[in-house]
């Protein structure tokens, strides 16, 4: 990392968060010459590390990582890079970059008292100030884990996402895993190539295919241009925000997760997860329809490339739609702990924002920024790095380059109009 000197407490930028995104721009500002310190409570791109289970891959192909300065450049683009592949690629990054940056530093306030004076960072290791903040810490700070895990026996083992690493970390018997988002499906697969007894609480989360038509979707949606498409043009705008990640895999090269393929092998799917009442679990008998909306997306997105290539005369192997391997015999709204054998649950159900520690007048009721590509209405304040902030990239490898780019723009242009104002002022006094 590049020298600090530490009796300096002002910095023109001040960037919390050292992950992709805060590296990112730190990156663009130096191309810029504009003095920052990036901020980081752990180490730097931290959660690649430490919240990713050891199968864990990519789940878009490689040709896509492409943070500023350092593309992908091995030698399968097309393929996907596992764990330990990621972490040597961004700790490749982060000598790249040799940001000015802080490792082991919370910060517990960022804070401006009007518009004309810098903000105060109050953190772990004293109160320094800049002239503009960048909140890039991203939007996954709180693992979710609903309340009914307080009624669970004691002897059932819980954890979250974050802290799954692998089947042998459990202990035997039948695994319940809640959620079937990105992480929920690969996690049960996880578990299910490892021959453990798999049962799944179902949710809304779409699903899409590994490969169609010849070639990944990823990129046909590439040829498509949706991967520039912004928020503000979007069918969903900023609702598109709130959308699960469709569930797919890189694993092994490459290949569609299909819960109802698993159910015939012997996975127990049920509805949404409800209650605890006693001994036994309770859902929603709402798996077919779960099933079904993810096929639906499936097929939607399908049906999408099948216009494309039919609109631009594109030579490709013959498509069509999936067809349901498998069909619940019935909705099933209670499951006995006991007799099923479940040891272990693992919550796959996401994460929540935490930005309380920022106080300023940017959120909505929910507690999430109010911006328009990264930019709020407090002059000076800025978020980098959460989903869709401008595009469908922009909390990905893929995407994060632009909006750095485009905040380090913004930065710079403010910086001079200030500079500007200020000589104005000297000169009138």
């Amino acid at each position: 990392m590049a020298h600090i000197d530490p009796h300096t407490t002002h910095y023109s930028v001040a960037i919390v968060g050292g992950g992709q995104a805060g590296l990112s721009l730190s990156y663009y500002l130096q191309q810029r010459g504009i003095d920052h310190l990036v901020l980081e409570k752990n180490q730097l791109v931290h959660s690649w590390r430490s919240q990713r289970w050891d199968s864990f891959c990519l789940v878009t192909p490689n040709w896509q990582c492409n943070l500023p300065g350092w593309s992908y450049a091995g030698d399968d683009p097309h393929g996907f890079m596992v764990k330990e592949e990621i972490n040597a690629w961004l700790e490749g990054f982060v000598v790249h970059v040799d940001a000015p940056a802080l490792e082991g530093v919370v910060v517990h306030k960022v804070a401006r008292s009007s518009d004309n004076k810098p903000f105060s960072i109050q953190t772990s290791q004293g109160t320094f100030t800049a002239d503009q903040v960048v909140v890039a810490s991203g939007g996954y700070h709180k693992p979710i884990v609903p309340r009914l895990a307080e009624r669970l026996p004691a002897h059932v083992t819980q954890m979250h996402s974050a802290e799954y690493r692998n089947p042998q970390s459990l202990p035997e018997g039948a695994v319940l895993v809640v959620g079937c988002g990105q992480s929920g499906s690969q996690i049960a697969e996880d578990l299910h190539l490892a021959g453990r007894k798999v049962f799944v609480a179902t949710g809304d989360a779409p699903r899409c295919a590994r490969f169609y038509r010849g070639k990944d979707v990823v990129d046909w949606l590439a040829d498509m241009d949706y991967y520039n498409m912004p928020v503000t043009q979007h069918p969903l705008r900023e609702g598109v925000r709130d959308n699960t990640n469709h569930y797919v895999t890189g694993r092994d090269g490459g290949r569609d997760i299909d819960l109802r393929r698993f159910a015939l092998e012997g996975m127990e799917l049920y509805g949404l997860l409800t209650d605890l009442q006693g001994n036994e679990l309770r859902f929603q008998p709402n798996l077919q329809a779960n099933l079904d909306h993810a096929d639906g997306i499936y097929n939607g997105i399908n049906a999408s490339i099948d216009k494309y290539i039919a609109a631009h005369g594109i030579d490709a192997p013959p498509g069509g739609a999936y067809t349901p391997v498998w069909q619940p015999a019935a909705e099933r709204s209670s499951l006995d702990l006991a007799a099923s054998g479940i040891s272990s649950v693992v919550w796959c159900i996401g994460f929540s924002p935490d930005f309380a520690w920022v106080d300023a007048p940017v959120f909505n009721g929910r507690g999430e920024p109010v911006h328009v590509r990264g930019v709020t209405q407090q002059a000076g304040l800025y978020f980098l790095g959460l989903p869709w902030l401008h595009t469908w990239g922009s909390g990905r490898f893929s995407g994060v380059a632009r909006d750095a780019q485009y905040l380090a723009e913004q930065i710079a242009a403010r910086a001079g109009a200030v500079d500007c104002a200020e000589e104005s002022e000297l000169l009138l006094s």
